[in-house]
């Protein structure tokens, strides 16, 4: 596995990351697909809830949020801006 794979949830906020793996299986799986979650896809981290989770992200033009169990099983890759 690539040293420079983070977990979505890892990611600080105002950091782009491009999507390179996903470990969650079944539904879960399913539904970040839906949501856009494939290879190569940016990510952007824009902000936190005032408790830390969930947290908020910018995927194909979209406002997502996430919860950190979720987040955790999204491996991306940190883009320099």
């Amino acid at each position: 596995m690539n040293k420079n794979l983070i977990s979505l949830d890892k990611l600080p906020v105002g950091c782009l990351g491009k999507v390179k793996k996903l470990i969650a299986n079944g539904i879960t799986r399913r539904r970040m697909l839906d949501l856009g979650l494939i290879d190569d896809t940016t990510v952007e981290s824009l902000r936190k809830s005032p408790a830390g989770d969930p947290i908020a992200y910018e995927i194909r033009g979209a406002v997502i949020a996430l919860r950190s169990e979720e987040a955790s099983k999204i491996l991306v890759e940190s883009i320099q801006q």
